[in-house]
C-alpha cells in the first residue's frame, strides 16, 4: 500500500462529504458559515475520519457507509483547534500556515464557530439511524461514546489539566493524562466509532481500542518533539509554542532522545495489537509509521 496515496484518497472523500453536509457559506447568517468552512477546509490531514473508515474496513465493514460519523469526528477535532487557538487558551496566530479563526473573524465568532462545529457533529451522528442506515441502538451507543470522549472524561478533561498546568512543574503521570485525554480520546473515539458501526466483536474492538490509545500517545509525543526541532514552514505555525506557553512536554520532562524512545515504544505497542487483523488493517499499520516518522 502507498500510504500517502490512500490517505489522500480518503481525505478527498471526506472533504467532498463535508462540503455536502455543511451549510453553504452564503446561508444566513453567512459569517458563521464562512467561519466554519474557513477552519474545516484549512488543510488538515483528515487522520481521524480516515481512522473511522479504516477501523470499519479492518473488521470487514464499509468505509463509505460510516462517512457521516467520520465527518463528525473531524468537526469535533476542528472545533477543538479553533478553541485551542483562542487568546484565552494558547493564543496562536497561525494554524496550518493560515491565520487562526479568531484572527480573521474575531474572538466572538471563533467561539461560536467551535460551538457550531461541535453541535453539528452530533447532528451528523444522530442522522446515522436515518433510513435504516444503522440500528438506533448502535447509533445511541456511538453518540454516548463520542460524547464521553469529547467531554470532561476525554478531550475537555485533558484540555483543562493542560490549561491549569501551565507555568507549573508537573510529573510524567499528569503529562500522560493530558495526552491520553486531549489527543488520545478522539483517536479512541474515531477507531471505536468505525469498529462499532461495522459490528466488531468485543475482542476485536478491545484490540483496536488499545491500538488507538497507544497511537494517540505516539502522535502527541511526536508533536511535542516537532515543537522543539520541527520546521515552521512544514508545521504551519511557529515552533516553540509549548515553551512560549510554559507547557510541560515529553521533551521538557524526559529530554529529546528519551521522548523519541517513548514514542517508538507506544508505536510498537499499537502495532502489536492489530496483528490479528492481517492485511485488513494495513492502513492502520501504515498510519503508525507515518505518525512516528512525520515532519509536520
Amino acid at each position: 500500500m502507498e500510504f500517502l496515496q490512500e490517505l489522500n484518497k480518503k481525505a478527498a472523500i471526506v472533504d467532498d462529504a463535508l462540503d455536502k453536509f455543511l451549510p453553504p457559506d452564503n446561508a444566513y447568517p453567512s459569517i458563521i458559515h464562512q467561519a466554519i468552512r474557513y477552519s474545516v477546509f484549512a488543510g488538515g490531514k483528515r487522520l481521524r475520519p480516515a481512522m473511522v473508515m479504516a477501523a470499519a474496513e479492518a473488521v470487514n465493514g464499509d468505509g463509505l457507509k460510516v462517512l457521516p460519523a467520520a465527518c463528525a469526528l473531524e468537526l469535533i477535532h476542528t472545533y477543538s483547534l479553533v478553541h485551542d487557538d483562542l487568546p484565552a487558551m494558547d493564543n496562536d496566530d497561525f494554524r496550518r500556515g493560515k491565520l487562526t479563526n479568531h484572527k480573521v473573524y474575531g474572538e466572538a465568532i471563533a467561539v461560536l464557530t467551535g460551538d457550531a462545529l461541535l453541535t453539528f457533529a452530533f447532528q451528523l451522528l444522530a442522522g446515522l439511524s436515518k433510513d435504516g442506515l444503522f440500528p438506533p441502538e448502535v447509533v445511541v451507543r456511538v453518540i454516548a461514546e463520542v460524547a464521553k470522549d469529547a467531554g470532561t472524561n476525554g478531550l475537555i478533561g485533558g484540555q483543562v489539566v493542560d490549561t491549569i498546568s501551565a507555568n507549573q512543574e508537573i510529573d510524567s503521570k499528569t503529562l500522560e493524562y493530558i495526552h491520553n485525554h486531549k489527543t488520545g480520546s478522539l483517536y479512541r473515539a474515531s477507531i471505536r466509532t468505525g469498529a462499532i458501526l461495522a459490528g466488531a466483536p468485543e475482542a476485536e474492538l478491545s484490540a483496536l481500542t488499545f491500538y488507538a490509545e497507544h497511537l494517540g500517545l505516539a502522535f502527541q509525543i511526536t508533536d511535542d518533539i516537532l515543537d522543539v526541532v520541527g520546521d515552521t514552514v512544514k508545521i504551519g505555525k511557529p515552533v516553540g509554542s509549548d515553551q512560549k506557553n510554559n507547557k510541560a512536554t515529553y521533551p521538557s520532562i524526559w529530554g529529546l532522545e528519551e521522548a523519541r524512545e517513548k514514542a517508538f515504544y507506544f508505536a510498537e505497542q499499537a502495532l502489536n495489537q492489530i496483528s490479528i487483523f492481517g492485511s485488513k488493517a494495513q492502513f492502520l499499520r501504515e498510519l503508525v509509521h507515518f505518525i512516528i516518522n512525520r515532519d509536520h
